[in-house]
């Protein structure tokens, strides 16, 4: 059975909804000549289905009506449509010859042109902007960083740390994608919560003097609970999919692009303590002490709001 089908990743993040990449995704099925089935997948935000349709550029009719239910987090679009042909239209999807074709699409970009053949250096580079995106919005991932640069401090533990959590990550994530281990995604990302608020409150028991495990050796926190965090990478990946004439590429380039942005933020994180010891050479003592305290409030909040989706 001839298909194909496009990604519509539209990205937003903040406190109650860390690291999401909540895709729409629209597929298209020939079941006969000219004909189609249409699976179309969008978020809920609450109750409400986002106002999200898709439209072709050149003549296609709806030969069977809409038929909508609800799955947890999305609502599911079925009908049938026909066109004479489906190649070269624009829009957010199609195409009949038995290939599949990944795009991302925004809300600043909503349209597209489909390729007569897809390209691997396309490919490439959507799932690199699409790892970048998802560290650099995933809030959740960003607070565990800086609880382990925080608890690492002397350059050459920061680099075993940020290394076993890089190794780590990418072993789970590439297993996942791959089909080769399964795991329930809402008790993952439970626990990636707990996990980060553990490393919150090592870094207070260092401040009080009671260093413990984590930060005698936090590359092996870092190792852990990376193998935890990349099951939460997969997870969004997931929800995007892998092209299949270019899933080794489109894992790989995810995976630089989440490693890019994760080196990033780093650099960013470095550089503004950086900033502030040149301002003042010994920060005052309550001021080492707000980012602990907000990564685990933060972290807290996320644990039980992500128990209470069970």
């Amino acid at each position: 059975m001839k298909h194909f089908f496009l990604l519509a990743a539209f990205l937003w993040s903040g406190l109650c909804a860390a690291h999401e990449v909540r895709p729409a995704y629209l597929e298209l099925r020939e079941t006969a000549a000219g004909e189609f089935s249409v699976l179309w997948k969008t978020p809920m935000l609450g109750e409400a289905r986002l106002a999200l349709e898709p439209v072709f550029s050149g003549e296609v009719a709806t030969v069977a009506p809409k038929v909508t239910r609800r799955a947890p987090g999305a609502a599911i679009q079925t009908w049938a449509v026909r066109s004479a042909t489906l190649r070269g239209q624009s829009l957010r999807i199609d195409f009949t010859d038995g290939s599949a074709w990944t795009q991302r699409l925004t809300p600043g970009r909503p349209a597209a042109v489909i390729p007569v053949k897809d390209s691997p250096l396309a490919v490439a580079g959507t799932y690199l902007k699409l790892g970048i995106e998802h560290i650099l919005t995933g809030v959740d991932h960003l607070l565990f960083v800086l609880g382990l640069l925080i608890l690492a401090r002397e350059r050459w533990r920061l680099l075993f740390t940020v290394t076993a959590f890089t190794v780590a990550h990418s072993i789970t994530l590439a297993l996942a994608a791959l089909g080769a281990v399964h795991v329930p995604q809402r008790p993952v990302e439970a626990v990636i919560a707990l996990s980060i608020a553990f490393v919150a409150v090592e870094i207070v028991r260092g401040r009080q003097g009671k260093a413990g495990f984590a930060a005698r050796s936090p590359w092996i926190v870092a190792f852990a609970f990376g193998l935890l965090h990349g099951f939460g990478f997969a997870g969004a990946l997931s929800d995007v999919g892998l092209p299949p004439d270019h899933i080794p590429l489109a894992l790989l380039f995810f995976n630089l692009g989440v490693e890019a942005g994760q080196l990033l933020f780093i650099a960013a994180a470095l550089g503004f303590a950086w900033l502030v010891h040149r301002v003042r050479a010994q920060p005052p003592r309550w001021l080492e002490l707000v980012p602990p305290y907000f990564i685990g409030t933060a972290a807290m909040f996320w644990m039980f709001q992500r128990v209470a989706s069970f």
